[in-house]
């Protein structure tokens, strides 16, 4: 089992950055990393992903806007958001996934808003 912790979430102006972290109790070398994102009333969707092998996709909203990495060294994930709207706004989890497992972090709030 691998605890999940993000941080780096916030309140932004529209058009502005900000970058989440997920630090993982142990190593994620093996993982599929994700961050998903789950707005008020609305389900909780995947923003992006990046394999063991660096190999990366994204929601077609957030494509060109954010970016996700991950140190394996470190045993963190990231996900950098550039040029965020206010639909962007959500609490962002992390996942880390192996097999038929899945482990969520405790969620990061994301607010964009003038």
């Amino acid at each position: 089992q691998v605890q999940l912790v993000e941080s780096g979430g916030g309140l932004v102006q529209p058009g502005g950055s900000l970058r989440l972290s997920c630090a993982a109790s142990s190593s994620i070398f093996t993982y599929r990393m994700g961050w998903y994102r789950q707005a008020p009333g609305k389900e909780r969707e995947q923003v992006a992903a990046i394999s063991m092998y660096g190999i990366t996709n994204y929601a077609d909203s957030v494509k060109g806007r954010f970016t996700i990495s991950r140190d394996n060294a470190k045993n963190t994930v990231y996900l950098q958001m550039n040029n965020l709207k206010p639909e962007d706004t959500a609490v962002y989890y992390c996942s880390a996934d192996r097999g038929s497992f899945r482990f969520w972090g405790q969620g990061t709030q994301v607010t964009v808003s003038s």
